[in-house]
C-alpha cells in the first residue's frame, strides 16, 4: 500500500513551532509519499455532543466534519500535529478525536477497521526541557492508537515558546530526519502486554 500522511495541526498560532517541526519531519519523506495538511482550527467542528445512546443521532456532518473523516480514513498515517497544551493536546486537536467517538458508530460504522493497522504519529512542541512533562500528550496519542488497533510511531518533540525557536532545538531536528522512518509497532495497552 502506497503511504499518504494526513497532518492534522492543532495550535492555535499558525506557522508556530509544532507546525515547523511536523515540517521539517516531513520535508524528509520522499517526494512520492502524499502529504495532505489540515489546520483544525480553520475548519468548523462544532463541539462534540455524545449522543451515542440517543435513538436519532442528531444532526447530520457538516462539510468540514465530512473532510476530515474521510481524511482521516484515507490516510494511512495521521499525524497529529499540536503543542503541548495544559501537558496534553490542544482543545481542536481533543475535539477532532471526540468525533472518533461519532465516526465508530454513525456515518460510518466501520471506521474502526479502517483505522486499524494504520499509523498514528505525534509532532509537540512545549517549552519544557524535560521530555517527561509530555508523557500525558503521548498516552493520549498512544492510548488513542491502542483502542483502534493502530500502530503507533511516538511523538517528535521540540523545545520552543517563541515562534521560530523549535529550529534551534539541534536534537529535535536531528531526530525530524528520520522520525517518519523508524518502526512504528502495533499499539498495545499495559494490561495487553
Amino acid at each position: 500500500m502506497t503511504r499518504s500522511f494526513l497532518f492534522l495541526l492543532g495550535s492555535a498560532r499558525t506557522g508556530g513551532n509544532t507546525e515547523l517541526l511536523a515540517r521539517a519531519a516531513a520535508d524528509q519523506l520522499p517526494a512520492d509519499v502524499e502529504q495532505r495538511w489540515l489546520d483544525l482550527t480553520r475548519l468548523h467542528l462544532p463541539d462534540f455532543r455524545d449522543e451515542r445512546h440517543d435513538t436519532d443521532f442528531g444532526p447530520v456532518e457538516e462539510d468540514d466534519e465530512t473532510l476530515l473523516r474521510e481524511a482521516t480514513a484515507a490516510a494511512t498515517d495521521i499525524v497529529i500535529a499540536s503543542p503541548l497544551y495544559w501537558y496534553s493536546v490542544s482543545a481542536a486537536t481533543k475535539r477532532y478525536l471526540d468525533y472518533w467517538s461519532k465516526w465508530l458508530r454513525t456515518p460510518d460504522p466501520g471506521f474502526r477497521e479502517k483505522m486499524a493497522g494504520r499509523t498514528l504519529w505525534g509532532v509537540t512542541a512545549m517549552a519544557h526541557r524535560e521530555e517527561e512533562v509530555a508523557e500525558p500528550l503521548v498516552l493520549t496519542l498512544h492510548h488513542t492508537a491502542a483502542y483502534m488497533g493502530m500502530r503507533f510511531g511516538g511523538v517528535l518533540l521540540g523545545n520552543g515558546t517563541r515562534p521560530g525557536q523549535v529550529l534551534t532545538d539541534e536534537t529535535a531536528l536531528l531526530r525530524a530526519k528520520t522520525f517518519f522512518t523508524q518502526d512504528a509497532p502495533l499499539a498495545r495497552f499495559r494490561h495487553e502486554s
